[in-house]
């Protein structure tokens, strides 16, 4: 299905970022994973998603840093001659209610989640609009759709992302660029790991399907809109949520 393509995905070594790379490179594409820290982890990832027969890249850096996204960009160009996809999954939270959050707690969410977001896209959509094609797909949240409690920084930062979204598929669209939002609902990663089995259940009773997802459920509709099939879709923010927002 992406025979031949190129991605960049960040926050790629682990949890739904991971997913979303295993399902690419089991579809054929060749892979740069952006990772922040935890130099082993990423080794490891890389060592396996390699069996499946394509080429898988790290980049170690900081998606809240600008530069980081400059290099990245061009390092994967360098080493596949085109940027055909971007994931943008790199982020972080600091839950805490509005009265315990102090302007760091909002300032690092945003930066990571949302500005980290922006440098990316731009990055690639200056080697997207020479290739007159591209696909970018945005993880947001079902936080930005609905608000969480003690989530103000990371709800702002995915609601922002579903904005940008909009904004950026009106301006590359006749470039031949599509840039859609997935808005993940409760998903099994290490983020929700520390949560036990019954405050689990609770949640699972307000999911229309009645389960917790899982990343797979996330990659699977990464791997849709990045393939051709998705052609016509673009400007879209797709919760993944099993009915939660509902």
């Amino acid at each position: 299905m992406l025979q031949g393509k190129s991605a960049i995905i960040t926050g790629g070594i682990r949890g739904i970022g991971r997913a979303i790379a295993e399902e690419f490179c089991r579809n054929g594409a060749d892979v740069l994973l952006c990772y922040r820290s935890n130099e082993e982890k990423a080794r490891e990832t890389a060592k396996e998603l390699a069996c499946h027969g394509t080429k898988v890249e790290l980049f170690k850096g900081d998606a809240a840093d600008p530069q980081t996204a400059k290099d990245a960009v061009a390092k994967a160009k360098e080493l596949f001659g085109k940027v055909d996809i971007l994931v943008n999954n790199a982020g972080i939270t600091r839950d805490k209610l509005i009265m315990r959050m102090s302007e760091t707690d909002f300032t690092d969410v945003i930066d990571a989640n949302l500005n980290g977001s922006f440098y990316f896209l731009s990055a690639a959509a200056k080697i997207m609009i020479k290739q007159k094609s591209g696909r970018i797909i945005n993880l947001s949240s079902v936080a930005g759709v609905k608000g969480n409690p003690g989530q103000v920084n990371y709800s702002a930062s995915k609601a922002g992302i579903m904005g940008m979204t909009m904004s950026a598929a009106k301006e590359l669209g006749r470039r031949g660029i599509t840039v859609n939002a997935i808005a993940p609902g409760f998903i099994d990663t290490d983020m929700t790991a520390v949560m036990t089995d019954d405050q689990k259940a609770k949640i699972a009773e307000a999911i229309s399907i009645g389960r917790t997802g899982k990343p797979e459920d996330i990659a699977k509709t990464a791997l849709f809109l990045a393939s051709d099939g998705a052609s016509y879709i673009t400007g879209q923010t797709i919760c993944v949520d099993g009915g939660l927002t509902m």
